[in-house]
Formats: structure tokens, sequence, C-alpha cells
């Protein structure tokens, strides 16, 4: 599971941007912020990049989840 969602929603960012930005479509970027698919490793780095976080805030644990 992601806070790809989330971490957008906190820097104002909107999906269409970052889909812009990683040359991606926006169904894929919805996709990934509705956790219905998972980016890849790479792609969860370029997105931390993006925007300006580390990559584990962009992932929730699983220990977290009950």
């Amino acid at each position: 599971m992601n806070r790809i969602k989330e971490v957008l929603e906190e820097k104002g960012i909107k999906q269409t941007w970052l889909s812009e930005k990683l040359g991606k479509s926006y169904p894929i970027i919805n996709g990934y912020a509705q956790n219905k698919k998972q980016p890849s490793l790479e792609v969860f780095y370029e997105i931390a990049k993006l925007l300006d976080v580390d990559v584990k805030d962009l992932i929730i644990s699983q220990k977290n989840i009950k």
C-alpha cells in the first residue's frame, strides 16, 4: 500500500501534474493514488524525488495494517 494520494494532497499537487512529470497516463497515476496498482520501486523513487520526500514517506508499512 502507498501514500501517494495523501502526499500529493499534503503538498497541494494534482495527479495530472505528476502524470506529466513522470510521462505516464493519468489513469496509471490514478491507479497508484487509489492503491489499485503499485508502481515499481524505480517509479517510487522517481515520485519521491519529484515530490521532494523520502521514499519511505510514500509507503505504508504492512506492520501498521491490521
